[in-house]
């Protein structure tokens, strides 16, 4: 059975919900979106449930054909449950979540300092948190001229995920100033704070 999902113009995450739910009762699925972001979520997507994906870009949109490689593509998914099953959750990871660009409530210049020497701090503290997660102001960070950025790309490049809020990037028009980490969707979000041991919000 194959299916195509037209999700041009379509906010994030939708594109990605839209193919999750078309590749759990369909063996190819074509998903059809209109910028980068996009590809790249679905392609997460896909290869995250062991399918294989393939880009093709036409004058109308680029063309992200998946398909489940059968069999052996199933213990993946029912191994990913298991790890995100109750009975697990204390063995999960720690996610930082930074809503804001400043630490704390009180004047935005403190806290702005404070976000900074936090992320200077990180950087010799342990345990280490396995993603960091920008949404809302938060993401004003990760650009150029942020007193955070340099400690940021050292977490980054000491093995930590970093990721951005597609749509918050979006919204203050930073998309092409994104200097550390990779834009993310809320469905990738969601699922890092719920798989989360343990979650940290500055």
């Amino acid at each position: 059975m194959k299916k195509t999902i037209d999700a041009r113009g379509l906010a994030c995450p939708q594109p990605v919900i839209l193919t999750l739910k078309a590749i759990a009762d369909a063996a190819e699925v074509t998903t059809i979106v209109d910028n980068q972001a996009a590809v790249e979520n679905v392609t997460r997507l896909a290869r995250s449930k062991g399918c294989s994906i393939e880009v093709t870009k036409k004058e109308d949109g680029i063309y992200l054909t998946i398909r489940r490689e059968g069999a052996p593509s199933e213990p993946a998914v029912a191994e990913h449950v298991v790890v995100c099953s109750t009975s697990s959750a204390a063995a999960g990871p720690l996610v930082v979540f930074v809503p804001s660009d400043c630490f704390g409530r009180g004047p935005a210049e403190l806290g702005e300092r404070l976000m900074g020497a936090f992320f200077h701090t990180l950087l010799d503290v342990a345990p280490k948190p396995k993603k960091i997660i920008f949404m809302n102001t938060g993401v004003k960070l990760l650009i150029e001229g942020s007193r955070a950025l340099d400690d940021i790309k050292a977490l980054a490049a000491q093995g930590i995920e970093v990721l951005a809020c597609g749509t918050c990037l979006s919204y203050f028009e930073l998309t092409e100033k994104l200097a550390v980490g990779r834009v993310s969707n809320m469905y990738d979000i969601a699922s890092a704070l719920l798989e989360a041991s343990k979650v940290v919000e500055l």
